[in-house]
């Protein structure tokens, strides 16, 4: 069943509230879990009758895409940034490597990004954002790779560059459920293997 789409606000007070409502949703998400957060506690707490929050969002399911996919934006962003002045092999395995730490460091000091992504893939529709995530920054990655090895087969690396960022999103999930210790060795794995089937393409 398609979600009814959520009201898109036209004036400064109503994004003003559409942002507390999901600052709320957010807070809530990371003391408690999603699957224990209520749509009328985030009414409660954003200061808005449970009415007009069905308005912005007809249901929870809603609130965590739309959270979700800001994230899914301002991490595309920072792909985008990263690999599109990728010229040669050392700007690419530099490039590749501080993104793999970066994206850890913001798991590691934002753990509703963790809950988030629980939340998706416990909801098949929902996971559908998490896969077209790595879809997109695995093409990015992959036009940086061809760019490197104009001569490599375009659609083997276009598959690699999707597993590997397929595989980033679970090596972050195992990381941050570990000893920091733990962690860390999980994720430098994870980029050195990257890094060699980049490189063996």
């Amino acid at each position: 069943m398609q979600e009814k789409p959520q009201r898109k606000p036209t004036q400064q007070r109503s994004r003003e509230r559409l942002e507390r409502i999901l600052d709320v949703a957010e807070g809530l998400i990371e003391e408690k879990g999603s699957e224990h957060v209520k749509m009328s506690e985030i009414a409660d707490l954003a200061e808005i009758s449970i009415g007009s929050l069905y308005q912005y969002f007809p249901d929870k399911r809603a609130i965590i895409r739309s959270l979700a996919e800001a994230y899914a934006t301002e991490s595309r962003e920072c792909v985008r940034l990263a690999l599109e002045a990728v010229r040669n092999q050392k700007e690419l395995v530099a490039a590749f490597s501080e993104l793999v730490d970066l994206y850890y460091r913001i798991v590691l000091e934002k753990p509703v990004m963790r809950d988030i992504s629980s939340a998706l893939r416990a909801d098949k529709e929902l996971m559908s954002i998490e896969l077209s995530e790595s879809r997109a920054c695995g093409a990015m990655l992959a036009a940086a790779i061809m760019r490197v090895r104009p001569r490599a087969d375009a659609k083997r690396i276009g598959a690699l560059a999707f597993l590997i960022w397929q595989l980033g999103e679970e090596t972050m999930r195992l990381a941050i459920a570990h000893k920091r210790s733990e962690g860390a060795l999980l994720v430098d794995v994870y980029k050195r293997m990257s890094l060699r089937a980049i490189e063996e393409g």
